[in-house]
């Protein structure tokens, strides 16, 4: 099991910065591939970006492609997702998912989700 907490939503103007974070532990840490997923009202969860085991893969999601980062520090169990360039777009639910197995688009193939935190820009 992985217990995934994350913290550092709040609200933002267009083109302010946030940092999320995202604390694992219930598993060695380097075993766990790690992601973000957001959702915003009466829209799908959609994928954001994910981190291979070692943070040498990254995969975005092209809407966040150039604005985000993900990077983990595997001596904290913590990843984190920099976000630049807040577009009222990106006012959503962000969530922190995990799998034992690699980076996937697909929300169905994480295993381990934290409970979210709101992320809300203003234009």
């Amino acid at each position: 099991q992985v217990q995934l907490v994350e913290s550092g939503g709040g609200l933002a103007q267009a083109g302010d910065s946030l940092r999320l974070s995202c604390a694992a532990s219930g598993r060695p840490f380097r075993s766990v591939v790690l992601g973000w997923f957001r959702q915003a009202p009466g829209k799908e969860r959609e994928y954001v970006a994910a981190i291979g085991w070692s943070g040498g893969s990254t995969v975005y999601a092209d809407s966040v492609k150039g604005r985000f980062t993900i990077s983990r520090d595997n001596a904290k169990n913590t990843i984190y997702l920099q976000m630049n360039s807040l577009k009222p777009e990106d006012t959503a639910v962000y969530y922190c998912a995990g799998n034992t197995r690699a980076i996937f688009r697909e929300s169905s193939m994480y295993n381990y989700w934290g409970q979210g935190t709101q992320v809300t820009v203003s234009s």
